[in-house]
């Protein structure tokens, strides 16, 4: 039966948007990522408005309600890169009025000039690769800010005219103890920003980190220590006031992000920029990842690397994978929304069963709609929870 559902056959209405540069490669990174020195980073600029013409001219936007510019680090642009780049968004996307535009940022990179540039030019959020406020600890992982760049960069921003910021932090980095992240997640509520987005280190190929590990000399804190520190993060921050509403974030009333909630929600977004992916009318995209082979390939076509359409099973099954991280839970009308010809009840009664037995989420009933939700437990066990619903 042909699926004519509104989910896949309207045009997004969240874009990323990926920007590659970086000043240095830090030790655990394997994104799409080069170190901007002797970078055409001009030439990407053009490729990336070439992208964004071909795009709207094959995927007409109708409203573009959030967007995401992620790195790389975007804020190794220039004020004047910075200023094109953002009238190009502009010129060919229509943005909602009460559009979040969020803006990765290190703090070693960001001076009043480009915040201000940044700012007048429509960015509203901004999220600060912070990752440890602890000197050691940042050279150790390969950043190349220091905790007084932190400060400058966060009182520079709330002086350009920023109010809405997150900073993420890293747990079980080299050497850390609990003690130490006990002091940087101190000094992070100190700042009271809206937000906080908090990562577990992930040992990935192709990194530093990769070939210390198999070389014994990455001194990595135990499943043990790694548990109490996530266990720590939220009962400080909940202490805090903050609210903990997907398994690594925690926000203000109202300050939860509603970019990453489009993916969370398994809903469709552009992915636009060198190693972008992207998801639109149930198929997804990865854009071809080197700077010079994606500044070619958009001169003259999408710059796709790879695009493969997504059966709609394997759609119901991203949708419990990602909705189940939200700490809100999946709702049946959600589900019945996005696949009418399904009920979510019925399509995974077993792995529901299962573990709505072993108490790892749980089932609320709300008027004419069921809610199924992460227990507590179910937070710890969240990656056994998600894997449960792969075939």
């Amino acid at each position: 039966m042909h699926n004519t559902n509104k989910e896949t056959t309207s045009a997004p209405r969240a874009l990323y948007i990926h920007i590659p540069f970086c000043t240095n490669k830090c030790f655990y990174c394997d994104f799409t990522s080069y170190v901007v020195k002797g970078q055409p980073v001009d030439d990407y600029l053009d490729a990336l408005e070439q992208e964004m013409i071909t795009t709207v001219s094959e995927l007409p936007p109708q409203q573009i309600d959030t967007i995401f510019v992620g790195g790389g680090t975007p804020t190794v642009l220039t004020p004047a890169q910075m200023e094109r780049f953002l009238t190009s968004v502009h010129r060919h996307f229509p943005l909602a009025e009460q559009v979040e535009f969020t803006m990765e940022a290190n703090p070693g990179t960001t001076d009043l000039d480009k915040l201000k540039v940044m700012f007048d030019g429509g960015v509203n959020r901004l999220s600060f690769g912070v990752q440890a406020f602890d000197n050691h600890l940042l050279e150790r992982i390969g950043r190349i800010h220091s905790v007084d760049d932190v400060y400058a960069s966060i009182a520079n921003a709330r002086k350009a005219g920023f109010e809405n910021m997150s900073i993420d932090l890293m747990f079980g980095l080299p050497d850390q103890t609990l003690t130490m992240l006990a002091d940087s997640v101190q000094k992070a509520v100190q700042l009271e920003l809206p937000h906080y987005s908090l990562y577990s280190l992930k040992i990935e190929e192709n990194t530093l980190f990769h070939h210390l590990y198999h070389r014994n000399k990455l001194p990595l804190p135990s499943e043990d220590d790694e548990f109490n520190m996530y266990m720590l993060l939220i009962e400080q921050l909940t202490k805090y006031g903050y609210s903990h509403y997907e398994i690594s974030n925690f926000s203000k009333a109202g300050y939860e992000s509603k970019h990453n909630s489009v993916y969370w929600r398994n809903e469709p977004y552009y992915g636009l920029g060198a190693g972008a992916h992207g998801y639109a009318s149930r198929a997804r995209h990865v854009n071809i990842k080197g700077v010079q082979p994606y500044i070619d390939a958009a001169k003259e076509r999408l710059p796709r690397l790879e695009q493969y359409e997504i059966s709609e099973h394997e759609a119901m099954e991203d949708f419990m994978m990602v909705g189940l991280r939200l700490l809100a839970g999946v709702r049946t009308s959600s589900f019945a929304k996005q696949f009418p010809n399904h009920n979510l009840e019925q399509k995974f009664a077993p792995q529901l069963g299962k573990l709505l037995q072993a108490q790892l989420i749980e089932k609320v009933d709300v008027r004419d709609d069921t809610i199924y939700r992460l227990s507590k437990q179910g937070i710890i066990f969240g990656n056994d929870v998600f894997a449960s619903f792969l075939d």
